[in-house]
């Protein structure tokens, strides 16, 4: 627990003390608590620390009215404690954070979890009529309605101490911190920036979530080079609470495996891997905790370039790892050998340099219609892949339900029985905690 002065938040740590610090961020109107039920399986692999808000929790009412405002102050609280780099997983509010953090202060985030979140949240005239409203009536009508807004139907009716732990969390939250930061909401749009955000990020969302809920995630993961949509069913806003065990399963997931370098001390800068000869399999990012050998293949040879006209295999390296995430594209570099390596390449240029990088279509309906093709075609093992590249891509499940629908009627009821059952498999694994 912390002593706060006002240009600090309230915080506290949970777990070992040399081990990477992940930074929780909460959601308007909870407290750090809304973490409760993460804490103690993450805290096995981090130093996990939770913050308030300004007001909230029984934190000093110093108001932020803005979304770089409170990241300052979380800045300011970490340098006090000699905190440099971390991880971040944010809620709501606790997700604009944690792209304000990414876009301004690149070189203090390793990897980033935006949950329930989005570049816009909503209008800025729903947040300042809500802020009228507290202004009028206090905090109690907002209060009672958290529950609504937060949880589904069917889990607020089943858990009525959690749902009355909802509304005592808003009502004992300082009216004017709690205004300011509906203003901090209602002033944040960061949709022009988010192509900056370079960091590895995990965009979480509940299936039934009526705030924040798929649309803005596919924003997200459209708008952000590397970014990852997992869906939680039967989730409303408050994904962490009302889905703990598969929140804390993604996040073990995300964290453990997408740990960007840090940066050089010395010089302040990100050491860059060195430019690999096609098709070498790139370094990947250090992990937490653990270690192990990088694989290397003997590059092939790279044939002349044609004249006048830039090589399109570096820019389909970028696709073909965007689209399919890097642990893909290394397993399909690390296999390549004499007699395939020319194959890889040629995948490489054309397939994803050629195509898949040309503007005319986006990458949601390109893979639409690259599942499509795999269903006629009958392509199982490609469709598995290309599944989880289309929900990286910003796909529903539901979206490629109908995709496959459509296939049903164009390609064949066949084709497409088997279709399901692989893709329901992949979205099964990609949106639910593994057992």
């Amino acid at each position: 627990m912390s002593e706060t002065p006002p240009n600090t938040l309230q915080y506290r740590f949970d777990g070992p003390e040399d081990a990477p610090v992940l930074i929780l961020g909460p959601s308007l109107g909870t407290t750090w608590h809304m973490w409760d039920r993460q804490i103690p399986e993450l805290t096995k692999q981090w130093r996990v620390f939770r913050f308030d808000l300004p007001g909230h929790g029984g934190a000093p009412a110093h108001p932020a009215g803005s979304v770089g405002d409170i990241t300052a102050r979380l800045l300011a609280t970490l340098e006090g404690l000699g905190v440099q780099r971390f991880g971040y997983a944010g809620c709501a509010l606790g997700g604009a954070i944690g792209i304000e953090l990414a876009l301004r202060h690149p070189e203090r985030l390793a990897s980033l979890a935006l949950i329930a979140a989005s570049p816009r949240f909503g209008t800025a005239d729903e947040f300042r009529q809500r802020g009228v409203i507290v202004r009028t009536n206090g905090l109690d009508p907002i209060a009672r309605t958290a529950p609504e807004r937060w949880f589904t139907g069917g889990f607020a009716a089943a858990q009525p101490a959690i749902t009355e732990w909802a509304v005592q969390m808003v009502r004992t939250t300082d009216p004017g911190c709690y205004i300011a930061s509906c203003e901090a909401l209602a002033s944040f749009d960061v949709r022009p920036e988010l192509g900056r955000v370079g960091v590895p990020t995990l965009v979480l969302v509940g299936s039934d979530d009526q705030v924040t809920g798929p649309a803005e995630a596919r924003t997200l993961v459209a708008g952000i080079p590397d970014a990852r949509l997992a869906v939680v069913p039967g989730a409303s806003h408050l994904v962490p609470v009302e889905q703990p065990a598969a929140v804390t399963d993604l996040l073990v997931r995300h964290f453990s495996t997408a740990w960007q370098p840090a940066y050089e001390t010395s010089t302040g800068q990100t050491a860059l891997p060195q430019a690999a000869l096609k098709p070498v399999l790139s370094p990947a990012p250090p992990q937490p905790l653990q270690t192990g050998p990088v694989a290397e293949i003997a590059p092939a040879a790279v044939p002349p370039q044609v004249q006048g006209r830039p090589d399109p295999y570096d820019a389909g390296i970028k696709v073909r790892r965007e689209v399919l995430g890097d642990a893909h594209v290394d397993r399909a570099l690390a296999h390549a050998d004499d007699f395939s390596g020319d194959f890889q390449e040629l995948v490489t240029r054309y397939a994803w340099g050629e195509i898949w990088d040309r503007p005319g279509l986006d990458r949601r309906t390109r893979s639409c219609v690259t599942l499509t093709a795999l269903v006629a075609g009958g392509h199982l093992d490609e469709l598995a892949f290309h599944t989880r590249a289309a929900l990286r891509n910003g796909l529903t499940p539901g979206e490629i339900k109908e995709v496959l629908l459509q296939a049903a009627v164009y390609c064949g009821v066949p084709a497409a029985n088997s279709a399901f059952k692989v893709a329901q498999q992949v979205i099964r694994e990609e949106t639910t905690p593994q057992e």
